[in-house]
């Protein structure tokens, strides 16, 4: 498994075998705070992997932090252009599930995308491409 960041994916080491005596979970009626484990009930393995995790998603919001947020709103966005070309390539064309992609790329771009720079651009040149070609599948399946 692995974590995605702005400088890369991050591999998440997550043991592939279940743990052979796991601990049971408080009870149902106990308090949210009483619920939360401490580094110290873990066995010294459970410790180490539980800091590497942590270590990791320190790293990865410290990169996070460090990119500017103009890039990683762009890459989201570029997310939902790819989402919706995936469900309208399917057979039959996913048409609801590609037009709620689109609408959110449009709201993305009509909100903010006047400042994502340089990809701006880009993205609102491939919403229009994608707008296009799901209202030419939308017809060709029979759509209105």
């Amino acid at each position: 498994m692995s974590l995605w960041t702005p400088g890369g994916e991050v591999p998440v080491n997550r043991r592939a075998e279940p743990e052979t005596s796991p601990r049971s979970a408080p009870p149902p009626s106990t308090a949210p705070d009483e619920q939360a484990l401490s580094l110290d009930d873990l066995t010294p393995e459970q410790r180490a992997q539980a800091e590497a995790m942590l270590a990791q998603m320190a790293e990865a919001q410290s990169q996070i932090a460090a990119t500017p947020a103009e890039q990683i709103v762009a890459t989201h966005a570029a997310g939902l252009y790819e989402l919706a070309a995936i469900k309208l390539h399917q057979d039959p064309p996913m048409l609801d599930d590609a037009r709620l992609a689109i609408d959110a790329l449009a709201a993305v771009m009509d909100q903010v995308g006047s400042r994502l720079g340089e990809d701006g651009s880009a993205i609102r040149d491939a919403l229009h491409n994608i707008q296009l070609a799901f209202v030419q599948i939308n017809q060709r399946s029979g759509g209105t």
